[in-house]
């Protein structure tokens, strides 16, 4: 089952590079950005979608009933995943007819991070059951995998954090909920690109470079190797948790990332990361995309004369 997902897993690893080729459009589609919210980010949503980003992070913890509360603290009334995130970003999703904006042509990344000092196996396991329910509800706008097929949405949806759900998605014959991996997943027959489509990791796991001066050969090298081996696997690429250091330093490991072939970089400077990618357009890669939407039909037009409707007197 888990197999017959790989071939459209394959189309992942390039879904969010498409987006590399960006506009200098305002308001376009940046697919290679991601937001992280921030703890104490109350509404994490709306500002991701004015800057047109294509991804969001959100840290949540279970609550009474199997809820989902955003941030890593104690449950807060009416704070849930559902109310603040799922519901808005799936109603303009629905409203603009099955796209977040008129550009979007790869999948909306939303990572739901499980947080918290939760680690009874029961209560995460309603959480998850709660949350795949939640996205079943909205199935035609998701992203998912039915047997051997996959089949993009305009949001993809990942589950990472304290939670293991593989062995939980692999009994699924359908599922909407994905897993997120490293880069030593990459190869792996336990962890495969239909399940495991994402390689994230934060970038201070593997490097040590700061953006202050030139990267050194041997990372550039091993950043080029390590992001083409997940492409050649099947999976796209995000790099998280980069120095917080001058504009300079953080635009020069932007365009690095990028160059590299990174599909998507996270980062808590929104502003920054979207100014950047409008700035700074990169070469356009081939990777297959969200199903073009029917055009309007023209209206047919009369073959023969019209009939003349004017009455005759009575």
């Amino acid at each position: 089952m888990i197999a017959g997902c790989l071939t459209g897993a394959v189309g992942l690893a390039g879904v969010a590079a498409a987006g590399l080729a960006l506009s200098r459009r305002n308001g376009s589609y940046l697919a290679a950005g991601h937001a992280l919210a921030r703890r104490g980010d109350v509404d994490p949503l709306p500002a991701v979608l004015r800057r047109g980003l294509g991804g969001l992070t959100v840290p949540v913890t279970p609550g009474p009933r199997g809820e989902l509360f955003l941030g890593p603290g104690a449950p807060q009334p009416g704070r849930t995943l559902r109310r603040l995130v799922l519901t808005p970003l799936l109603a303009r999703v629905r409203g603009n007819g099955g796209r977040l904006s008129r550009d979007q042509q790869t999948p909306f990344g939303l990572v739901v991070e499980f947080t918290g000092e939760v680690r009874d196996a029961e209560t995460l396991l309603r959480a998850y059951r709660m949350l795949d329910q939640q996205l079943r509800d909205h199935a035609p706008l998701l992203s998912r995998c039915t047997g051997d097929d996959f089949t993009p949405g305009a949001v993809i949806v990942s589950v990472t954090g304290i939670v293991d759900v593989r062995e939980l998605l692999a009994t699924q014959d359908e599922r909407y909920l994905f897993a997120e991996g490293s880069f030593d997943d990459v190869g792996s027959a336990a962890a495969p690109a239909g399940l495991v489509p994402v390689i994230s990791e934060p970038w201070g796991r593997r490097f040590g470079w700061d953006g202050l001066e030139p990267i050194p050969a041997e990372e550039r090298h091993l950043l080029h190797a390590m992001v083409r081996s997940a492409h050649d696997d099947g999976r796209t690429v995000r790099i998280s948790a980069l120095p917080e250091g001058p504009r300079r330093a953080r635009a020069a490991l932007w365009t690095e990332l990028a160059a590299a072939g990174v599909d998507a970089i996270a980062g808590h400077d929104q502003r920054g990361l979207a100014r950047h990618l409008r700035r700074h357009l990169v070469s356009r890669r081939t990777a297959p995309t969200l199903p073009a939407r029917p055009g309007r039909r023209p209206s047919p037009r009369p073959t023969g004369p019209r009939p003349d409707r004017r009455r005759e007197p009575v």
